[in-house]
C-alpha cells in the first residue's frame, strides 16, 4: 500500500475503557537510549488524536509533558504508560528507557507487554547495547516488530540500518514498508516494478511461515498468491513471535504512524494470546489454571511503584485475570525471597488492602476509570504495602505470581546520613527506595556498619541519591567502602591473660594461660582443654572460651573478625570467692589479645568469583585487566557465534567499581557475575596501606 500519512487530530482525546481483552495490545517501546522512543510515544498519541501536534493543551496534556518525561527516562525514571484508541482497539503503550543501568524498569515493560516495538534510530543503526536490548526480548520471547525512527535526520540510511539489523537478529527481519520522501510504499500490496525484488524477499520470508506447506511450492511453481492470504500470514507470524516486520516512522512528520498502528492493531497479538506468568498459593503450591477471564479470579501484578509527595505511593497495575474496581478490597503479595532466595531489601509479606480510584494515567494527567480487566493496565493510588512485583488477588482466594528474574546490582555505594537529623529520613528514604525499585539492594553490613547501596551503575545511584535527597528529604554523603576483612594468626603464640579487681565485697579473678596456633583455611576456631590439676574450675572452661570467641569476633589487630585459628587452654589460677563466669571471659579475651602481640597477624580478603560475558574481540582486553586487579583467570569458553565467558578470581578490593569500568572500556558491550569465593591472604604491600 502506498500514500502519504498524516495525523488523525481527533477533537477527543479520551482514552475510552477497555470492554474486552481482544480489544487491547499493550506494547513495550524497547530500544537504546537516543532511538527517539519518547518522540515516537507522542506521534503515535498525535496520530491518534490525544494529542495535537502543536502541543496544544487536549485535556489538561500537552507535548512537554513528553518531553520532561523523556528527560526523567534519561536519568533513569523508568517506565511510563501512555494509552490510545485505534480502529476500536485500546493501546497501551509502555516506554522504557534504554539505559543499561535500567534494564530492571525494561525487564518489568516486558512483563507487562504482550508484544514490543524494537525502536533502532536511522543515523545511529545496530551496535551492541542494542544487541543486548534483543537478547532480552528473546529471552522471554515477545513478538516484535522493528521501528526505525529519525528518518529526517542528516545522516539517516534506513537501508544500512535494516542489513545491519538482519545481520544481528537473522533474516526474519524483513521490510513490510519503503520509505520514499514523505510516503510508505506498502511492499505486500504494492506493485511497483521498482519494488520487485524486495517484495520477492518479503514474500518469499511470509510463505515461509505460513501454516500452508503448500503456499512455497505454488509460489515458486509461479503461481500468483493472493494478497490478503499474505497479509493474514504475516499478522499471524507476528502475532507467534517468529517474524520481525520492519516500519520506517519520522516522528516529527508522523509518516509511518498510521501504517504502525495498523501492524499493532492487526498483527500483535491480544492478551488473550498472551501466555500467563506461574501461579501459586502463598503457601508455595501451584495455583490454579487461570486465563485472561474478566470474570475470573483476580490475579494483578505491580509492575512499577512511585512515590509523589502529595499523592503518595502509585501503583502501575497490569491486570492478568479478573476485573479490579475501585475501593475493593485486595490480598497483596510479596515474596521475593520464596521464588530468589533471602533477600532482607525485599521481605516477604501479606496483608489485606482496601484500594483507592483507579486511573490511566497520560502525561502529568489520570484519568479516572470505573473499573480494569483482565488484559488491561491502570494505575492505583495509596496502595501502601504493595511493592514493585507484588500480587494482588481475590482476598478470599489470594494468589503469587512468580516475579520476573531481576537484574543482579552490581556496584556497591556506602552512604551515612549527612547530620543527626537525616538518620530518620534516611531509613524511611531507603524504605520507600526499595519499594520503588527491586533492582535496588540496600544493605545494612554488620561487620562494617555501613549502609551499601548495591547499584546498577552510576546513573542508577546518582537517580537513587538525589531522591533520598530531593524527593524524602534525607540529605546523604557517599563514603568510602569498606571490605569485610578477616584476620588470623601466622605464627604460634602463647597468651596470658590476668583479670583481677578488688573494690570491696566479691572481687574479679581470673588467670589462664593458652597457646594459639594457625588452622587451614575455613576451620574456624578448635578450643582444647588441656588444664591440669583443677588450676581452671571445669565449670570456668567454657567461660574461658566464650571469652576468646568474643575477643576473635572483636579483632586482635585491626578490628576484624579472627578466624581459623586453634586455641588450647594450658593453666591458669581462681579464687574461690572472687572467680566467677564473666571473670573467665574476660581473662580468655586479655590471652587471646596477648597472644597477638607475640606473633604477626594476617589480613585475608574475600574473593569473588568473576564471570565476564564478552565479545570475542575483547577478550584480551578483559583478561588484562582482571590480572591489572590482582585477579587469577580461570579459562574461557565460547557462547554462541561471537561471545566469550571469562571466568576468574579477584579480590573484592579490587572489583568496587568494576561495573563502571567494565562498561566504559568495552561501550557496554560485556556484562559480569559476581559471587563469593573464600578469605585469602592479602599480600603485605596492600594490607599495609589498609593499615596506614
Amino acid at each position: 500500500m502506498a500514500g502519504r500519512t498524516t495525523a488523525n487530530q481527533g477533537s477527543n482525546p479520551e482514552v475510552p475503557a477497555a470492554e474486552s481483552p481482544d480489544a487491547i495490545r499493550n506494547v513495550v517501546l524497547v530500544g537504546p537510549a537516543g532511538s527517539g522512543k519518547t518522540t515516537l510515544v507522542e506521534a503515535l498519541l498525535v496520530s491518534a488524536g490525544v494529542l495535537n501536534r502543536a502541543g496544544t493543551v487536549l485535556e489538561g496534556t500537552t507535548v512537554s509533558d513528553f518531553d520532561e518525561a523523556e528527560q526523567r527516562q534519561q536519568r533513569s525514571v523508568g517506565l511510563s504508560l501512555a494509552p490510545l484508541m485505534h480502529d476500536g482497539v485500546k493501546v497501551n503503550l509502555l516506554d522504557t528507557p534504554g539505559y543499561a543501568d535500567y534494564v530492571g524498569e525494561l525487564r518489568a515493560g516486558l512483563r507487562a507487554a504482550d508484544c514490543a516495538m524494537f525502536v533502532i534510530a536511522a543515523n545511529e543503526g545496530v551496535d551492541e547495547p542494542t544487541r543486548q536490548l534483543w537478547r532480552e526480548c528473546a529471552e522471554v520471547s515477545v513478538p516484535r516488530a522493528v521501528v526505525v525512527t529519525k528518518l529526517d535526520h542528516a545522516r539517516a540510511n534506513v537501508d544500512a540500518v535494516v542489513a545491519q539489523a538482519q545481520a544481528s537478529f537473522g533474516d526474519k527481519v524483513l521490510p513490510v514498508y519503503l520509505h520514499e520522501g514523505d510516503l510508505l510504499v506498502g511492499l505486500l500490496t504494492g506493485d511497483d516494478p521498482a519494488h520487485e525484488e524486495q517484495r520477492g524477499t518479503l514474500i518469499e520470508g511470509v510463505i515461509e511461515e505460513s501454516e500452508d506447506e503448500t503456499l512455497m511450492e505454488r509460489y515458486v511453481g509461479g503461481e500468483a498468491v493472493d494478497k490478503e492470504l499474505l497479509v493474514k500470514d504475516l499478522e499471524r507470524a507476528v502475532a507467534r513471535g517468529s517474524f520481525f516486520p520492519v516500519i520506517p516512522v519520522c516522528s516529527t512528520t508522523g509518516v509511518g504512524t498510521r501504517e504502525l498502528l495498523d501492524m499493532i492493531v492487526a498483527g500483535f497479538p491480544s492478551p488473550l494470546e498472551h501466555p500467563l506468568p506461574e501461579v501459586f498459593t502463598p503457601a508455595g503450591k501451584s495455583g490454579p489454571a487461570l486465563s485472561c477471564d474478566p470474570s475470573g479470579p483476580l490475579v494483578a501484578e505491580v509492575v512499577k511503584t512511585t512515590s509523589d509527595p502529595y499523592v503518595g505511593r502509585v501503583s502501575l497495575v497490569r491486570v492478568f485475570s479478573g476485573t479490579i474496581r475501585p475501593d475493593m478490597t485486595v490480598h497483596v503479595s510479596g515474596h521475593f525471597s520464596s521464588f530468589f532466595g533471602e533477600d532482607s531489601t525485599h521481605e516477604d509479606h501479606d496483608e489485606d488492602e482496601r484500594i483507592g480510584a483507579l486511573s490511566t494515567p497520560l502525561g502529568k494527567l489520570q484519568r479516572p476509570a470505573d473499573q480494569v480487566i483482565a488484559g488491561d493496565l491502570c494505575a492505583i493510588g495509596r496502595l501502601t504495602r504493595a511493592e514493585t512485583g507484588d500480587t494482588l488477588s481475590e482476598r478470599e482466594q489470594p494468589l503469587v505470581l512468580k516475579p520476573w528474574t531481576m537484574p543482579e546490582p552490581l556496584l556497591p555505594i556506602a552512604v551515612e546520613a549527612h547530620a543527626k537529623a537525616d538518620e530518620d529520613k534516611l531509613s524511611q528514604g531507603l524504605q520507600r527506595l526499595a519499594a520503588e525499585d527491586p533492582t535496588l539492594r540496600i544493605e545494612h553490613n554488620a561487620e562494617t556498619h555501613q549502609i551499601v547501596l548495591w547499584c546498577m551503575g552510576e546513573a542508577h545511584a546518582d537517580v537513587a541519591l538525589d531522591r533520598l535527597g530531593n524527593r524524602y528529604g534525607a540529605t546523604v554523603d557517599q563514603v568510602e567502602l569498606r571490605i569485610s576483612l578477616r584476620e588470623t594468626f601466622a605464627g604460634t603464640a602463647k597468651g596470658h591473660g590476668r583479670h583481677v579487681k578488688q573494690s570491696g565485697g566479691h572481687g574479679q579473678f581470673a588467670v589462664c594461660d593458652i597457646e594459639v596456633e594457625p588452622l587451614p583455611q575455613g576451620s574456624g576456631l578448635e578450643f582444647v582443654d588441656k588444664v591440669v590439676g583443677g588450676a581452671v574450675p571445669r565449670q570456668f572452661i567454657p567461660s574461658v572460651e566464650k571469652g576468646v570467641r568474643a575477643q576473635m569476633e572483636r579483632g586482635v589487630a585491626h578490628g576484624y573478625p579472627v578466624v581459623d585459628i586453634k586455641v588450647t587452654l594450658t593453666d591458669g589460677k581462681s579464687h574461690s570467692v572472687d572467680s566467677s563466669d564473666m571473670a573467665f571471659q574476660t581473662a580468655g579475651a586479655l590471652a587471646l589479645r596477648d597472644a597477638a602481640e607475640g606473633t604477626r597477624i594476617s589480613l585475608l580478603e574475600p574473593v569473588d568469583e568473576v564471570a565476564v560475558m564478552v565479545p570475542d574481540d575483547l577478550v584480551g582486553t578483559v583478561m588484562s585487566d582482571l590480572s591489572g586487579r590482582r585477579g587469577r583467570v580461570l579459562g574461557s569458553e565460547p557462547v554462541g557465534d561471537d561471545r566469550t565467558l571469562v571466568r576468574a578470581e579477584v579480590p573484592q578490593v579490587e572489583i568496587g567499581r568494576y561495573a563502571i569500568d567494565l562498561r566504559s572500556f568495552s561501550h557496554g558491550a560485556a556484562s559480569f557475575t559476581r559471587s563469593f569465593a573464600r578469605y585469602e591472604p592479602m599480600p603485605e604491600n596492600v594490607a599495609a596501606k589498609l593499615a596506614q
